[in-house]
Order: structure tokens, then sequence, then C-alpha cells
């Protein structure tokens, strides 16, 4: 019982000084001035007294460039954020498997004797088609957030709320997918 005693009063301690480590954290940046996104007047009074004139942020300031695409030259795996969708890509091809959807995929082709339509693929130089195989693209933990891109050589994978866009940027074949709808393009 001591020493769950001791182990627990160690443990205690320790989230003690993260927790000061972070409020320090906090009241350091907040006296340097942090950022502020808000739309304040550009002027302040001044220790003094004095009205000082500053300029406001202009919105085009407060904003990043958009990130640029992840560049992978082996198979990598990532899901949607939504978690529905999930895809990988490499320099040969680009596949999208979804759980849930609003729609059906076109008749099963008479060649196809594995699952079919729950996904999407797109290799390189070649139009988009529909999966038939007996796997799955899901086991992948990376989340690809919305408003980013994975690219492999050609093909390129982008994540928007209104779902995932594959495509080869030479020959401009790809697809689109998301729980509403799809499109081969």
């Amino acid at each position: 019982m001591r020493a769950y005693a001791a182990g627990y009063g160690r443990a205690m301690a320790q989230r003690l000084l993260a927790a000061v480590a972070v409020l320090s954290a906090v009241f350091v940046l907040a006296a340097c001035g942090g950022v502020s996104t808000g739309t304040q007047s550009g002027n302040a009074r001044s220790a003094t007294g004095r009205t000082t004139t500053r300029p406001v942020a202009q919105p085009e300031q407060l904003t990043s460039p958009p990130p640029a695409d992840l560049e992978v030259l082996h198979l990598s795996g990532f899901v949607a954020p939504s978690g529905n969708v999930s895809c990988m890509i490499d320099v040969n091809y680009a596949r999208c498997d979804i759980i849930d959807r609003d729609w059906s995929p076109p008749a099963r082709p008479v060649d196809c004797e594995s699952d079919y339509g729950q996904g999407i693929t797109v290799a390189a130089g070649e139009q988009a088609h529909y999966v038939c195989a007996g796997d799955t693209a899901f086991g992948m933990d990376a989340v690809l957030p919305y408003g980013e891109s994975i690219k492999a050589a050609a093909l390129k994978c982008e994540s928007a709320e209104s779902g995932i866009t594959c495509r080869d940027v030479q020959t401009s074949h790809g697809f689109s997918i998301s729980r509403q709808a799809y499109q081969l393009f």
C-alpha cells in the first residue's frame, strides 16, 4: 500500500508540474502580445495615456498559404477525417474504398468474381474504374485533413469536406467519391 501511495504521489506531482508548465507558457505568450485574429480598431492607449494608432491586420495577412502536397514514393494509405473513405496511393495507382454510401455502383462486370463496387481506382495513364477485389483499402490510421493532398508521381488525391478526389495530373483521368455521390472522369 505504501508503494502505491508513493507512486500515486509521484504521478500527481508530475501532473501538477505539467499543468504549471502549460499555464506558464500561456502567460508568457499572453505577455508577449500573442496573435489576435479579431478585428479591432486601429487605436490603442499607450502606458502614458496617449492614443496611438496601429495598423489593423488585413485578412490576407492572417491566412497562411495552402499546405504543399505530401509527396510519397511508396505505397501509402490515408483515411478521410469522416472515417468513411480510406485510400491507398503509390506511383502506379490510387484506390479509395467507402463504407457508407447513398449511391449504387453500376452492374457487376461478368468477369468480376470478387467483391465489387466498394471502391474506385485509377492507374497512372488509365481511366478510373470500380474495384473488383477481395481486399480493402481500410486499415490505415493516417488522416488526410480537409484541404490537404497527397501525391505520388503523377497521381494526386485531395481531401475535402465534399469527398476525396484522386486523379492522374498528366491525363486528368480520375474519380471523386463521397457518401452522396461518385464521379469518374
